[in-house]
C-alpha cells in the first residue's frame, strides 16, 4: 500500500495519490528518465562509428581502440554511481544530485559534437560526471514511493524500465534521420547533429524534473540540516575537478582500467555494504552477501549484452545483408530493435510475474533465466555465422541479428529491473544509494569487458566472419555455464535473503 512503512527506521510513505494503480510521481520519474535516456542512448549507436571515421579516417583497424574506448566509456558511467548514490545519501538528497547530474550531461552531450579528439573525450568524461549524479538516484527514487513488502514494487520498477526503452527506442531512429537524412548523407553522416539532439533531449529532462518535483513530497529532498546551497556548490565543484580525473582513467585504456580501477573499487563497494551489514546484524549481512553474488553474475550478463554499441554495430555494417527488398536498413535502427522489444514485453513479463503468484521463480533464478537468454542469443548468432551464409554476398540475413536483439531482451526483462528493485530490498538501509552505486558499478564492469571482448571480436585488421564466430561461440558457452551455475546454487542464494523475493 501507498501508505506502507518498512519495520526499519525509514520514514514513512507519503499517500501518494494513485494513477493506473501505481503512486503519481512514479508517472513524473518515468518521463525523466525517458528524455535522459533519449539522450544517452541518442549517441550509442554513433559513438564507435564516428571514433573511426573521424579518429581513424574510416580505416577497419579502428574498430579495436573504438570499441575498448567505447567499453571504457560506458564502465566508468556506471562506475561513477556509487559516488552519485554516496552524494546523494549522504550530502545533498537525491533531488539536487538528479538536478545537478543533468545539467552536467547536457554540457558533455554538447561537447562531443565538437571536432576534436581532446575535446571529444572530455566531453565524454563530463557526460561521465553528470551521469553519475543522475542514473543511480533517479532509480532509488523509484523505490522509495513503495513499502518494502509492497507487492506493486516490482511491477513498478518494470513500468519505470519501460520509460527507460522507450526513449532508447526512438532516440537511435530520430537520430539517424537527423544525420544521414536531413543535415548528412548515408555516406557521410552529420554525427554531430546526433550529439547535439542527445544534449537537448538532457536539456528537457532537467526541465520535466525541475517542474514536477514537487508531486514527491519531501521524498529525496535534501537532509534536513542541508537545504542550504553551500553544500550544493561544493558538490558541482567537486563535479567540475573530476572531469579532468575521468579524462585521465578514459585514456588508461580499457585493461589498466579494469585492473587498476574498477576491480579496487568494487572491492572496496563490497566492503562497505559488508561492513555495514555486518553491523546491523545477521539477516542484513546474509542479505549482503546475496546481493554481492548477484552482482558477480550481473557482470557476466553485461559483458555479452553490450555489444550493441560495439561489435554487434560492426557486424551490421558488414556482415549482416540489411537490404529489404531494395531499401537498405540503417544500422542505427538495431539500437532500437531492443527497446520495441522491451516495450512490447515489459507488461507481458510483468504480468508473468504477477499471475504466478507464490510459484514466481526467485531472483537468483530470475538471474539465471536472463543469463540463458542471452547464451540463446549468442546460439544464433554462431548458427548463422556458420550455416548462413550467404555464398555471393559473404553475410548473414537480416532476421538472425534482430532475432538477437529480441532473444537478448527478453534475458533482459528477466534480470535488469529485477535487479533495480532487489537492490533497495537487500542493500542496508542507510547506505541504499550506495547499494544502487555497486549495481550499476557491476553493470559497469560488464561494459568494460564487453569492450575488451568486441575488441577482440573485431581483432587487429577489424570483423571478420571468422573472428565473429570464435568470439560469439566463446560468448555462448560462457552464458550458459553461468546461467546453469545460478540455477544450481539459487536455494542457497535465495536463503541469505532472508524472504526477499
Amino acid at each position: 500500500m501507498s501508505g506502507a512503512t518498512t519495520t526499519s527506521g525509514p520514514p514513512a510513505i507519503p499517500e501518494f495519490k494513485q494513477v493506473m494503480g501505481h503512486p503519481k510521481p512514479l508517472w513524473m520519474l518515468f518521463m525523466t528518465e525517458f528524455w535522459e535516456r533519449f539522450a544517452f542512448y541518442g549517441i550509442r549507436w554513433a559513438l564507435t562509428l564516428y571514433i573511426v571515421a573521424q579518429f581513424y579516417n574510416g580505416d577497419a583497424a579502428g574498430q579495436k581502440p573504438a570499441s575498448f574506448t567505447y567499453g571504457a566509456y560506458l564502465a566508468l558511467v556506471y562506475a561513477g554511481a556509487i559516488f552519485g548514490g554516496y552524494i546523494a545519501d549522504r550530502v545533498i538528497g537525491y533531488q539536487r544530485s538528479i538536478l545537478l547530474g543533468a545539467v552536467v550531461m547536457a554540457a558533455g552531450l554538447f561537447m562531443i559534437s565538437m571536432p576534436s579528439e581532446q575535446i571529444f573525450k572530455f566531453g565524454l568524461a563530463t557526460i561521465i560526471v553528470g551521469n553519475g549524479l543522475f542514473k543511480p538516484n533517479i532509480s532509488t527514487m523509484v523505490g522509495k514511493l513503495y513499502g518494502v513488502t509492497d507487492e506493486r514494487r516490482d511491477s513498478g520498477f518494470t513500468i519505470f524500465y519501460m520509460g527507460i526503452n522507450a526513449g532508447a527506442f526512438i532516440a537511435p531512429i530520430l537520430t539517424q534521420i537527423l544525420a544521414e537524412k536531413v543535415f548528412g548523407t548515408d555516406a557521410m553522416p552529420a554525427y554531430k547533429v546526433v550529439f547535439i539532439a542527445a544534449g537537448i533531449g538532457m536539456l528537457i529532462s532537467l526541465f520535466w524534473f525541475w517542474v514536477g518535483r514537487s508531486q514527491l513530497e519531501g521524498i529525496g529532498a535534501p537532509p534536513a540540516d542541508a537545504q542550504g546551497m553551500q553544500r550544493t556548490v561544493l558538490v558541482a565543484i567537486g563535479a567540475a575537478l573530476a572531469i579532468p580525473v575521468v579524462y585521465f582513467l578514459l585514456a588508461l585504456g580499457a585493461d589498466k582500467l579494469q585492473y587498476w580501477v574498477l576491480t579496487p573499487m568494487f572491492i572496496g563497494l563490497a566492503a562497505m555494504l559488508f561492513i555495514e551489514g555486518v553491523r546491523n546484524g545477521g539477516e542484513a549481512r546474509d542479505k549482503v552477501i546475496a546481493m554481492l553474488i548477484i552482482f558477480a553474475f550481473n557482470i557476466l550478463f553485461w559483458m555479452f549484452f553490450e555489444q550493441a554499441g560495439s561489435s554487434f554495430n560492426f557486424l551490421a555494417e558488414n556482415i549482416v545483408d540489411r537490404n529489404l527488398g531494395g531499401w537498405e536498413f540503417p544500422t542505427a535502427w538495431f539500437q532500437s530493435v531492443n527497446s520495441i522489444a522491451i516495450i512490447v514485453l515489459a507488461p507481458v513479463i510483468a504480468w508473468i510475474w504477477v499471475k504466478m503468484g507464490r510459484r514466481n521463480p526467485s531472483i537468483p533464478r530470475k538471474f539465471g533465466l536472463g543469463l540463458l537468454f542471452n547464451g540463446l542469443a549468442f546460439l544464433l548468432l554462431m548458427f548463422a555465422l556458420s550455416s548462413l551464409i550467404d555464398p555471393g554476398s559473404f553475410k548473414i540475413p537480416f532476421w538472425t541479428l534482430f532475432m538477437v536483439y529480441v532473444i537478448q531482451s527478453v534475458g533482459e526483462l528477466c534480470l535488469s529491473p529485477i535487479g533495480l528493485s532487489m537492490v533497495t530490498k537487500l542493500a542496508p538501509v542507510r547506505l541504499v544509494g550506495l547499494g544502487m552505486g555497486g549495481w550499476f558499478l557491476s553493470t559497469g564492469i560488464g561494459n568494460n569487458l564487453s569492450g575488451i571482448f568486441a575488441g577482440h571480436v573485431s581483432g587487429e585488421g577489424g570483423m571478420t566472419t571468422a573472428s565473429a564466430l570464435s568470439g560469439y561461440t566463446f560468448g555462448f558457452w560462457a552464458l550458459l555455464g553461468a546461467g546453469v551455475v545460478l540455477f544450481l546454487i539459487a536455494p542457497l542464494v535465495q536463503k541469505l535473503m532472508h524472504g526477499v523475493k
